[in-house]
């Protein structure tokens, strides 16, 4: 385990530049690894899964519908949770051994108000760092719901509840994650974020997840839901970032 997460920290995928965007901004834009070509079916897949999800894996919030655990519905977005460049930002962030804790599509209703800005986890948990992605389904724009962070505020001790009044408006300096469906968005958990109010009229689809130090508590129990063909398909990365 320690060798194959050593072989992970070593890699080279991830450029310098990306590592830089990460460590002062706490979040960078990457290209994903699914190809331009075949965007248009990843979408056609999301929505078949999602379509074909039971109800007890489906949460509708606020402004949100979340399918839970994309890694046993198929073998379509494998690549994702073992693309170099993400686990090499995990290996850089985290600063030792890791594994997934959670992957849900996410669907971002039309018409509906940002996010409230926020952390994913505190720094006292056993959960932190964290490191979360984004793939982008369908395009990111200011104008349909793109995640908005506060660059830098991953290397502060307050948090966006302690200082705003009002969770949801506009941050000074804050930017938007914008890009082209394909892309993927990787971010330090401590990062202040949010997605921003959808005007548009079309939903806004993505698949999101989280990585957390090997000692947390994921937030899905993937080895407890895998039926054997799922893991006779898996990888030794795989094996490793699912703790199987």
């Amino acid at each position: 385990m320690d060798d194959l997460y050593d072989a992970l920290a070593a890699g080279t995928e991830l450029p310098s530049s990306a590592a830089r965007e990460l460590h002062e901004r706490g979040f960078v834009v990457l290209s994903g690894p699914i190809a331009a070509d075949e965007i248009a079916r990843a979408a056609n897949v999301y929505d078949a899964m999602v379509a074909s999800a039971t109800a007890n894996d489906v949460h509708a919030g606020s402004t949100t519908t979340r399918v839970n655990d994309f890694v046993n519905r198929g073998h379509e977005f494998d690549a994702l949770y073992v693309f170099p460049p993400l686990l090499e930002a995990c290996c850089r962030t985290i600063g030792g051994s890791f594994k997934l804790s959670s992957l849900h599509a996410r669907t971002l209703r039309p018409h509906t108000p940002a996010q409230e800005l926020h952390v994913d986890v505190d720094r006292a948990s056993a959960d932190w760092p964290l490191v979360g992605f984004i793939l982008m389904i369908d395009e990111f724009r200011a104008d349909n719901g793109a995640t908005r962070f506060v660059p830098g505020s991953q290397h502060w001790l307050d948090k966006p509840d302690s200082v705003m009044t009002d969770r949801r408006a506009d941050y000074d300096g804050q930017l938007f994650a914008t890009g082209p469906a394909g892309s993927l968005i990787v971010f330090n958990g401590s990062t202040w974020h949010g997605h921003a109010a959808n005007t548009s009229n079309g939903a806004r689809r993505s698949l999101q997840g989280a990585f957390i130090p090997r000692r947390g508590r994921a937030a899905t129990d993937f080895s407890g839901r895998m039926p054997p063909a799922t893991r006779e398909r898996l990888g030794s990365v795989a094996h490793y970032v699912l703790s199987l």
